[in-house]
């Protein structure tokens, strides 16, 4: 796959994303349906919550429009796109870019949600899971580091004050509003969110990253001495061979592949931003494990470790940004570009945009915004910004 394949694509894509407004549907957002909204008994019902949102999830056939779900901006995706916006920008310096900045810097005030220590944010519907029950926007740590970073990319990248100061604000959220399970060595993980306990590795290590980023520039101690226990705790749960799974609980033993990226970029950062390299040999045997299990020799992306089924687009693209964060983008170009090609060849329809997951007998070709556009969309601003010469545009 040459770069200009790889940019003839992302040009697709980009129209497509800029044609949409950014706006789209989620592979979670059943719950958005005025019609199962309109019944007060099946709405009540966690059974019949996660029931009506994993039937959504799992169908390959779009059914949204019949059931009353639109088009929404996702608090989430928006932060991706703010921080593909940053990495476009820094190669090219186009005005174009720059005003994609302001406006996602804008929506991601907009849908701040209210009532917490610090800025905060969470998605744009209810989500039932096995764990637990999330009304709509109550914040995440995923959501809210996520989109806290992106605020941190565009302060790096336009000098803009006022991102930086929201994203400091999300470390209040996440010390304060966020309950800690404890170890007895003096670790602790944070919840999801603050109305749960659950431990999710990559979850808490996102948490920890921000705060380590934040403390590199503002040199505030308690930051770093907050997110040191994190990643002691979390890096305590890494397997004999190198994999976490993905929490604690019974029914969170499986070990993924786009799971495992985030685990790894985030001890990569947290070393990079607190200057503590204890955690190298984790993150060592964590990267032998993930690049040597999650891809095969045809280019696809597995989803879990035992398995290739299904081939999910957050798995691919979750390698370029892993690659660079480890600053081994150039050392794996081979395997990147095999699996880039791979993907665009199998998944990217030819209005641009990219489908959800291919099953073994199933493809859904739904165009998910957050999870499918938004992903693939920072991935590839990360493979041209580093790939491309500096005189080509993107």
């Amino acid at each position: 796959m040459t770069n200009k394949k790889i940019h003839d694509s992302f040009t697709t894509l980009k129209q497509y994303c800029e044609d949409a407004e950014f706006k789209g549907y989620d592979p979670y957002d059943g719950l958005n349906s005025t019609l199962f909204q309109s019944f007060p008994f099946i709405k009540n019902s966690s059974l019949a919550r996660l029931i009506w949102i994993q039937f959504f999830k799992r169908s390959p056939l779009n059914l949204r429009k019949l059931v009353g779900i639109k088009h929404d901006y996702n608090p989430k995706a928006i932060g991706l796109f703010l921080t593909a916006y940053c990495e476009l920008y820094q190669h090219d310096k186009n005005p174009d870019y720059l005003k994609k900045i302001d406006l996602f810097i804008s929506k991601i005030k907009e849908t701040q949600t209210q009532g917490y220590a610090g800025a905060c944010w969470g998605y744009n519907f209810d989500w039932e899971s096995r764990a637990f029950f999330q009304p709509k926007f109550t914040p995440t740590i995923v959501a809210s580091s996520f989109i806290a970073n992106a605020l941190l990319d565009a302060y790096e990248t336009t000098g803009n004050k006022d991102a930086l100061q929201m994203a400091r604000s999300t470390c209040d959220f996440i010390t304060k509003d966020l309950n800690r399970t404890s170890n007895n060595k003096g670790g602790y993980a944070f919840s999801y969110s603050p109305l749960d306990n659950s431990v999710v590795f990559n979850a808490s290590l996102l948490g920890a990253r921000l705060l380590a980023r934040v403390y590199s520039i503002t040199k505030e101690d308690s930051l770093i001495e907050s997110a040191k226990p994190v990643i002691e705790y979390c890096c305590d749960f890494q397997k004999d061979d190198g994999s976490w799974s993905y929490g604690t609980l019974p029914f969170h033993q499986w070990i993924d592949n786009f799971h495992t990226g985030y685990n790894l970029e985030c001890i990569a950062d947290y070393m990079k931003y607190s200057g503590d390299n204890t955690y190298q040999p984790i993150l060592d045997k964590g990267f032998d494990y993930y690049i040597n299990t999650f891809f095969t020799d045809d280019g696809i992306a597995k989803y879990y470790n035992n398995s290739i089924y299904p081939i999910d687009i957050h798995a691919p693209s979750q390698l370029i940004i892993t690659l660079k964060k480890l600053n081994k983008l150039d050392e794996f170009k081979e395997l990147t570009d095999k699996v880039i090609g791979w993907t665009i060849n199998n998944m990217q329809n030819k209005k641009g945009y990219f489908y959800y997951q291919i099953n073994k007998y199933i493809t859904s070709k739904i165009p998910y915004m957050r999870w499918s556009q938004a992903w693939m969309f920072l991935s590839m601003s990360i493979y041209l910004h580093h790939f491309l010469p500096e005189n080509e545009t993107i």
